[in-house]
């Protein structure tokens, strides 16, 4: 569990100092520092403190549980404030779980990163807006063709999900100065208010007090250089797209794809057939050496039924047998990690707006290895 802080109704809540042995909850397999989940944290406080102290806020998590309990995914993401609101609630957690799991694997992740290439900063462009939604802030993501050089380049699509999976990737790239990222987000919601919101938040250095001495003035620093992180958003339901539509999307160079607590609902909401003609076309889409990362709830909670009978069969069963019985000529898939269950125990002594729970998840890492045509 993590120590609740108030948050202030004019601004975002100040980071606090990390304490000098922070109590770790048994059992806790987190790979990153505390001072690093901290920091997430302060992260998302930061960014979404006009949610986390709406007076509306417990009833907007109200409606967006309402929502998904219906399984109403298009009520559930359907307008930016749900997306905001979900953000501040769900996904602190949730990133400082993919920033472990990406640090966990990080010696299989630097062997796709690339000499060289630079990374485009952002443009300050307003993003649309609608009647329904709050005006997003400046900084979507779009890129101009400008940008600092970097030694190491690294890439990443996320397929489901935005804000967890952006936040840990930037701190996976803060971890290594010299490298820069590219990441891909897709998902069928409208989450680029969300991205650009968070893209700032990220990149620029936090705000002090007008009356702050000019040695904290000069202090300041962003948890992540513009120049190291370009960020791109696609709405689209991936299931859409097809084999020549997904190699676009992808790209010629080596990269991990992500399939973050999206892959069940895939199989559930999209149907099996459609999944796995996903996964089929992923495999003919990507390039040699390229990573498959999926993270999902554990055991029963992650189960599609299939066929008349409804027989259920467990979300990791159809993924190898989809993945590693793959009848295309010229591709193999190769598993590196998996673990059925694994904790991500918060410790006690971190501090955020409200209440935020542990978590319990299964992981796997693919290999894909392109032979070439006898």
């Amino acid at each position: 569990m993590v120590k609740k802080q108030a948050p202030k109704k004019s601004q975002a809540p100040k980071p606090r100092p990390a304490p000098s042995k922070p109590a770790a909850s048994p059992n806790s397999q987190i790979n990153i520092t505390f001072k690093s989940q901290q920091n997430l944290l302060d992260i998302f406080s930061s960014a979404f403190a006009t949610v986390l102290s709406s007076s509306d806020f417990p009833n907007v998590l109200q409606e967006i549980k309402q929502a998904l309990f219906n399984r109403d995914f298009a009520a559930a993401f359907g307008r930016d404030d749900y997306l905001r609101a979900y953000a501040a609630r769900w996904s602190p957690t949730r990133a400082i779980c993919y920033a472990s799991v990406f640090q966990g694997i990080r010696g299989h992740l630097t062997e796709l990163e690339t000499p060289g290439g630079e990374v485009a900063d952002f443009e300050q462009v307003e993003p649309a807006t609608t009647d329904e939604s709050p005006q997003a802030p400046t900084g979507s993501a779009t890129a101009s063709t400008t940008g600092l050089g970097s030694n190491r380049t690294f890439r990443m699509l996320s397929i489901g999900g935005c804000a967890a999976e952006h936040a840990a990737f930037a701190q996976y790239l803060r971890e290594a100065p010299n490298l820069s990222g590219r990441l891909t987000l897709i998902d069928s919601a409208p989450w680029s208010g969300v991205v650009a919101l968070l893209q700032d938040e990220l990149t620029a250095p936090p705000q002090v007090s007008p009356y702050a001495s000019e040695a904290v003035k000069a202090s300041r620093s962003a948890f992540i250089k513009p120049s190291q992180l370009s960020v791109d958003f696609k709405q689209q339901d991936i299931l859409d797209l097809d084999l020549e539509s997904l190699k676009e999307t992808v790209g010629k160079d080596p990269l991990v794809v992500t399939i973050l607590f999206t892959l069940n609902e895939l199989y559930t909401n999209g149907g099996i057939g459609k999944t796995t003609k996903f996964l089929g076309n992923l495999g003919q889409s990507l390039p040699n050496g390229s990573l498959l990362l999926v993270v999902d709830s554990p055991g029963s909670y992650s189960e599609a039924t299939v066929g008349k009978e409804k027989k259920r069969y467990p979300m990791q069963w159809l993924l190898d047998h989809t993945l590693l019985s793959n009848k295309v000529s010229g591709i193999k898939w190769e598993k590196l990690e998996s673990d059925e269950s694994v904790w991500c125990r918060l410790s006690d002594e971190l501090s955020y707006p409200m209440q935020l729970e542990n978590m319990r998840y299964q992981v796997h890492l693919y290999r894909l290895e392109v032979q070439p045509l006898a």
